[in-house]
């Protein structure tokens, strides 16, 4: 009896335990949201006169340290980088080795960034910075500005700043020789400050530097400058807009990709190119035109149907002079006429009717080509050959909520190689005028004239304006959608934004965005105002 009392107490005691465990579980308290704090280091932060090769950091706990070699900023830079350890692994320490021949009287500081976290959850040690001088004090002054992007809305991450001694800068002292002082906005400033400075006059420059070596490269970087000197101390705040330059212009030995065509490849600014061919002296008419893919640096250069080969190519631009000589083979293969509709199934008001030929289109017999409207009524129209983009645009007055019937009979397009085309028969759509939204932008504190309007989506340019004289600027049935607006200052009056020219001292044209998104949608007027400031 005893006994069975015995085990009804044991089962009652577990069944009471159990219930219990279910009401709650053991946790490991709140999560730890502080920062490691550093306990001592060797030599002590702000030391002077130092004649050390080693600095040792000790911190409260473990610590990790991550992604130091884009992180850690040494001002002055080093020709030589210290070793950092540990780098990965948990430590309560870091120690700092420099195998570097350090200046007489130079104050260094090492911004660790954001590279130093704890090792459990990660929290940072923020822009945590070790000083000292190998002179008798610590130089105190700063200089601070902020950067931004010539071009995009938004800068580049991990820009440097630069210091350079104004009495023994040169126009080529960025390509061959580091900075006196550097800085870096790291991943999420657009402002920085040059801390730690000495008295006297400096070359400020900013630098979106590829490589990490602190030298220009003009052919990966963007770079930013002024064009005096900055007198230190200044409590002036300055401004560094970055661009990235065109590249020299450069041909590419042309490579046979048919029968009757060439790539040829380029760096640069292809607009003011002239190309020729020849065979065996005599000249060879060729057709030069773009390379289908967007953003290629490459056109394509029709040759005729001939005996040869080789063939000469001759190219100018500039500076640039160059002929190639390209060995031909017979590849079994030929570019013909091939005739495709580029626009889409619906036709916007505003767009033109295109389509596009694989071979270059030589000419036209508008009176082979017949617009219908959904009733067979025949449209008066225009047609337009694009030469280097292959195309033709069509132009005619368009009807809500209509259908249009576009043929080509035989003969109505002849090609390069006086091919002609079979009968073609297209058709699009329109939508409703309620379908698409209006825009009217009134510009307040216009600087000069031209200018640039262009919206965009994501990146993507859309719709273009040109002002000579105007400040009201119209987009009559545009797609209804949030746009970026951003004017650009067409100072050469080439209708197109131009970048700026390190050497000759030229900032890239500016551009003003618009601070928020634009929502134009179905069937509204939107009228918004935008001061230029």
């Amino acid at each position: 009896m005893t006994k069975l009392k015995n085990i009804t107490f044991l089962l009652a005691s577990l069944l009471l335990l159990t219930n219990c465990a279910k009401r709650g579980t053991i946790t490991g308290g709140d999560k730890d949201t502080i920062a490691p704090k550093i306990i001592n280091s060797a030599p002590e932060n702000f030391s002077t006169n130092f004649k050390g090769t080693e600095i040792k950091i000790n911190f409260d706990e473990l610590i990790k340290v991550k992604n130091i070699n884009k992180q850690l900023i040494i001002s002055p830079p080093m020709k030589k980088q210290p070793v950092v350890i540990p780098q990965g692994s948990a430590s309560k320490f870091i120690s700092i080795k420099i195998i570097d021949t350090l200046q007489e009287n130079t104050t260094y500081s090492f911004n660790f960034g954001q590279s130093i976290t704890d090792n459990n959850e990660g929290n940072p040690y923020s822009q945590f910075k070790y000083v000292f001088s190998t002179g008798s004090y610590i130089d105190s002054l700063t200089v601070v500005g902020k950067i931004k992007d010539a071009f995009e809305q938004k800068p580049d991450n991990f820009v440097s700043i630069m210091l350079y001694d104004a009495k023994t800068f040169t126009d080529s002292t960025v390509y061959k020789e580091t900075p006196l002082y550097v800085t870096n906005t790291l991943d999420s400033l657009k402002v920085f400050s040059l801390e730690n400075l000495k008295e006297g006059s400096y070359k400020i420059v900013a630098m979106k530097d590829v490589s990490s070596n602190n030298i220009y490269n003009p052919t990966v970087d963007k770079i930013g400058f002024l064009d005096y000197a900055v007198t230190i101390p200044t409590s002036d705040m300055f401004e560094l807009e970055l661009f990235k330059e065109k590249k020299k212009f450069k041909a590419e030995k042309p490579t046979q990709e048919s029968n009757n065509k060439l790539f040829l490849g380029y760096e640069g600014d292809f607009k003011n190119t002239k190309i020729t061919a020849s065979y065996n002296n005599k000249e060879v008419p060729i057709k030069v035109v773009k390379f289908p893919e967007k953003n290629k640096d490459s056109v394509q250069i029709f040759y005729p149907n001939m005996k040869m080969d080789s063939i000469q190519i001759s190219v100018t631009n500039g500076q640039f002079s160059k002929s190639f000589s390209t060995k031909l083979k017979d590849l079994k293969e030929s570019d013909s006429l091939k005739i495709e509709k580029k626009t889409g199934g619906i036709l916007a008001f505003r767009d033109s009717f295109v389509i596009k030929s694989k071979t270059p289109i030589s000419a036209l017999d508008n009176s082979k080509i017949t617009f219908r409207n959904k009733d067979s009524v025949v449209l008066n129209f225009t047609s337009k050959i694009l030469d280097f983009e292959q195309e033709v645009a069509f132009d005619f007055k368009k009807e809500e909520d209509e259908k249009y019937t576009v043929e080509f009979l035989p003969g109505a397009i002849k090609d390069f190689y006086n091919k002609e085309n079979d009968t073609l028969k297209y058709t699009v759509t329109t939508k409703q005028i309620a379908d698409y939204g209006n825009l009217k932008i009134n510009l307040t504190n216009v600087k000069r004239f031209p200018f640039i309007v262009e919206l965009l989506d994501k990146d993507v340019l859309l719709y273009s304006a040109i002002a000579t004289k105007e400040t009201s600027i119209y987009f009559e049935t545009i797609e209804p959608r949030l746009y970026t607006l951003r004017i650009i200052f067409d100072d050469n009056a080439n209708n197109e934004w131009d970048t700026g020219d390190y050497l000759a001292k030229k900032q890239a044209e500016e551009i003003i965005y618009f601070p928020k998104l634009i929502d134009v949608r179905a069937n509204w007027d939107v009228e918004q105002d935008f001061i230029l400031d």
